[in-house]
């Protein structure tokens, strides 16, 4: 049975039995919401105790926090992390935006230029797109596996199932070891409708200020609408665990997602127990032999 803040989260759990279908998660769901105004003023109190799970998060110094968005574009990944990480110390967040690959990256293995991104200790890190790429687009566009060099199809043989189910394995592994040295998890998956990207687009068509978001190709890539959706169902099929399940977030209204998502990442800092510092005898004492300098002065 799920009670109070684990029932809500529940909602939005890809299943981690493999079984999970996108169909089963609707992309216009707002909950209890009857009106944008009520999420709105919900998500700032979740700003605000955010910004205190952060410094708590700081100064525990014991753990970490990685937040993966993934999304179809004009989904909202920008927005949600300028609107949900509005009030946190930017000295304790790294946002990495994840585009196509270097020369540099694809001399390396796919991982690489993710894993030397992961935060510190103390930190929250924001991966805007990540090595799920590798999964998702990447399955959508094979042909792009031919700047990776790798042998498997120097020996001409062209990525399988096999070849897919390797490289979920692969990040599964990675996440149970990033889990292991206490970077905890969270993956989002912004689940966003056709038609409303649609509008989308065509608002930064007729918003000259938004112009630079949108390009040809993104709307050439419409076409492909049903391979992404495939592969992205079978990438969370694959890499929604128990200790790093996906949140399949609806998002069609961005108002509802920002405060899903907002709501999740405060009520994961929450479980984590974390605690200020406290000092021993010897530094008490220090601290009040400071303060009579202070005081004396």
């Amino acid at each position: 049975m799920f009670k109070g803040n684990d029932m809500f989260n529940h909602h939005f759990t890809f299943p981690t039995d493999g079984n999970g279908k996108l169909i089963d998660f609707p992309t216009d769901y707002t909950g209890s919401f009857t009106n944008s105004e009520e999420a709105k003023k919900k998500l700032k109190k979740s700003i605000k105790k955010l910004s205190k799970m952060q410094d708590k998060l700081y100064a525990f110094n014991k753990c970490a926090l990685l937040i993966i968005l993934q999304a179809m574009d004009a989904a909202g990944k920008d927005s949600t992390i300028k609107h949900v990480m509005s009030g946190i110390n930017p000295q304790g967040c790294i946002v990495t935006s994840f585009k196509a690959p270097s020369v540099e990256e694809l001399d390396h293995d796919y991982l690489w230029r993710c894993v030397k991104l992961t935060p510190a200790k103390g930190d929250i890190g924001i991966f805007n797109r990540s090595y799920y790429e590798e999964v998702l687009v990447v399955r959508v566009h094979p042909e792009m596996l031919e700047k990776q060099e790798l042998s498997i199809l120097s020996q001409g043989n062209f990525p399988d199932e096999t070849f897919w189910k390797q490289r979920y394995m692969d990040i599964n592994n990675f996440e149970s070891y990033l889990h292991h040295n206490d970077i905890h998890i969270l993956k989002f998956f912004l689940h966003v409708s056709k038609d409303v990207q649609k509008k989308r687009f065509l608002k930064r068509i007729d918003n000259a200020d938004k112009n630079w978001k949108l390009s040809d190709r993104d709307v050439e890539e419409r076409k492909s609408w049903n391979d992404y959706q495939s592969a992205y169902e079978q990438a969370l099929m694959h890499t929604s665990t128990e200790i790093a399940p996906w949140y399949v977030i609806p998002a069609d209204h961005k108002w509802f997602m920002r405060y899903a998502v907002g709501k999740i990442i405060t009520d994961k800092l929450e479980s984590l127990g974390l605690e200020y510092p406290s000092l021993n005898s010897e530094q008490m004492k220090g601290l009040e032999r400071a303060k009579h300098l202070l005081e004396s002065e």
